[in-house]
């Protein structure tokens, strides 16, 4: 199974706010996933990022692949460090 980390989008219609999911690559944006490992809220003032950073290089040492966006706010939470394995 290959396993993405991306962004469900949860909140009301101009609200919108994110969790950090681990899911299967075929699995709709919001539909089932394998783990929840953070939130992102970019419409507080300044963005709110809560990530489980643990969990996070698990599942990168197990072969998730992020996607661009997550990748970019991994590294604003420190996962992507001199520990961190390289990204695919």
């Amino acid at each position: 199974m290959a396993t993405r980390i991306r962004l469900r989008r949860v909140g009301r219609k101009g609200q919108a706010y994110f969790r950090i999911v681990v899911a299967d690559s075929r699995s709709p944006r919001d539909g089932r996933f394998v783990a929840a490992i953070g939130n992102y809220n970019p419409r507080a003032n300044p963005a709110v990022l809560d990530v489980n950073a643990e969990q996070a290089r698990a599942w990168l040492e197990k072969g998730a692949t992020p996607t661009d966006t997550v990748r970019s706010l991994l590294k604003q939470a420190g996962v992507f460090g001199k520990s961190a394995p390289p990204a695919a």
